[in-house]
């Protein structure tokens, strides 16, 4: 049993679970109640039941405990995620965003896909699955809609332009991006702190606003979470005026 569940002070939807060892854990109320998705703890209190959020299986879990100070994302919220894999990570998520917000889950792997409906989908209706390569929006385009964050976690080279590519086809002005940085599928012969300040120069370089980066050490090795704002002109950029004809 846990010894107190608190929410959040800043994110909506997340909760603190204080365990019997003392320890503190990010926690998320569970939308298909009686259901785990990865064999995650379910703690009940008050007449809730609550899915205990693992940071090892987990990088927005992970980057909560190291401090993330913005989560661009709510109850009601439209959310695309890049690299949704199984589904660990997208459940908690589908569970932030209720039954009013829509996650749209893009993945490329079949088996992975299967194993995301039959955890998620079949029981939650807030949940729309995409069978698509990310670095490929165009391709499902008429799938999805206009979100108000974008969420890439990607096993890819160019991870900061695949996230940019999906922001520009979908995400609203203004609007939050989340990019879980693999160093080590980017390129492993460069220092993992110079490929995270590659990957936020290709975002700055494509409009982006960097609020926070967070190394995910000791959950995830050579990894960090990039968080951003979306600024459709650039950051500090003008409106462009139409030019007409040059005087002949």
């Amino acid at each position: 049993m846990p010894l107190s569940v608190a929410p959040h002070r800043e994110f909506p939807g997340v909760f603190w679970v204080t365990l019997d060892d003392g320890s503190k854990r990010p926690a998320t109320i569970n939308l298909a109640r009686g259901r785990t998705v990865y064999r995650e703890r379910l703690v009940t209190s008050e007449g809730r039941e609550y899915r205990v959020w693992d940071p090892y299986r987990s990088k927005l879990a992970a980057a909560i405990l190291k401090g993330l100070r913005y989560l661009p994302m709510n109850s009601g919220s439209r959310v695309l995620y890049l690299g949704a894999a199984s589904g660990t990570t997208c459940s908690h998520v589908s569970d932030l965003l209720g039954l009013q917000g829509r996650l749209y889950c893009v993945e490329f792997s079949p088996r992975s896909m299967r194993e995301l409906v039959e955890n998620l989908c079949t029981y939650r209706t807030n949940v729309f699955p995409v069978l698509a390569d990310a670095r490929m929006p165009e391709r499902y385009r008429s799938l999805v809609g206009q979100v108000d964050a974008v969420y890439c976690d990607i096993a890819q080279p160019e991870q900061a332009k695949v996230l940019a590519d999906n922001c520009d086809q979908f995400l609203a002005d203004h609007g939050g991006a989340m990019l879980a940085v693999k160093a080590r599928s980017i390129d492993v012969a460069r220092r993992p702190s110079e490929v995270f300040k590659a990957e936020v120069e290709v975002l700055e370089r494509r409009g982006f606003r960097i609020k926070q980066q967070i190394p995910l050490e000791p959950y995830d090795k050579d990894h960090a979470m990039v968080v951003a704002e979306h600024l459709k002109q650039g950051i500090g950029e003008k409106p462009k005026k139409a030019r007409g004809p040059k005087p002949g």
